[in-house]
């Protein structure tokens, strides 16, 4: 958490922060009210009940504060949810594949890779498909998943803005392997997309993933 690579990262965390606050802060209230409570109205003070009446001003009160928070929390995790939904003008467009136990992802040009490369700066489309069972694309720094459905294309919009290396994993359990099926996002500055984009190597010999977790031995046995 707080190690952001995107600015909706940034953003997601700030959304989680203030939920958490929030409910650590109501908790609060409620404990002590009713620790106040247990001491106040015991057995030995009041060994005859008392009758209470309510209180208009403060049932109000106790319920606006709860449902001002809640459509706060609502209306910031829909904001952010929304940006990766529209789609900005001018984005890249890469089509991510997902089968048991791996990912490929392929490109305009016809370039394809087993490990994500995407230009820092530029919005990014993703078009998610899979040719088999369930799965779900999640990018941890990047704070964004979405279930890639059999029979149903799903994307999602990245802007990638930090340089590095970052995981991407399956987040829907799909089978014996699901475990297995990780790669790499590699955010680059854009004259090294272009260099990468224009060669007709895939680059498939440098996917990590592939030397220590040989996805295709166990497709075999499988």
């Amino acid at each position: 958490m707080f190690n952001d690579a995107t600015n909706y990262a940034q953003q997601v965390d700030e959304v989680m922060l203030f939920i958490v606050i929030s409910s650590v802060i109501l908790l609060l209230i409620v404990t002590v009210a009713m620790i106040y409570f247990v001491i106040r109205y015991n057995k030995k003070r009041n060994p005859v009940a008392s009758q209470i009446s309510g209180n208009t001003k403060l049932e109000v009160f106790w319920i606006a504060i709860p449902t001002v928070l809640v459509l706060f929390m609502f209306y910031f995790g829909y904001a952010i949810f929304h940006e990766s939904r529209v789609v900005p003008k001018g984005a890249l467009i890469v089509k991510v594949v997902g089968r048991m136990w791996e990912w490929k992802f392929e490109y305009n040009n016809g370039k394809d890779s087993k490990e994500l490369y995407l230009p820092s700066g530029k919005p990014v489309k993703l078009e998610l498909t899979t040719l088999d069972v369930n799965h779900s694309f999640y990018i941890p720094a990047f704070r964004i998943k979405e279930d890639v459905v059999a029979g149903r294309e799903n994307y999602m919009v990245v802007l990638p803005q930090k340089l590095g290396t970052y995981d991407i994993v399956c987040a829907q359990y799909c089978g014996f392997h699901h475990s297995l099926m990780h790669t790499y996002l590699h955010v680059v500055s854009n004259d090294d997309f272009m260099k990468w984009l224009g060669t007709k190597d895939s680059l498939e010999s440098n996917n990590r993933f592939q030397e220590y977790y040989p996805v295709k031995k166990l497709l075999a046995k499988n």
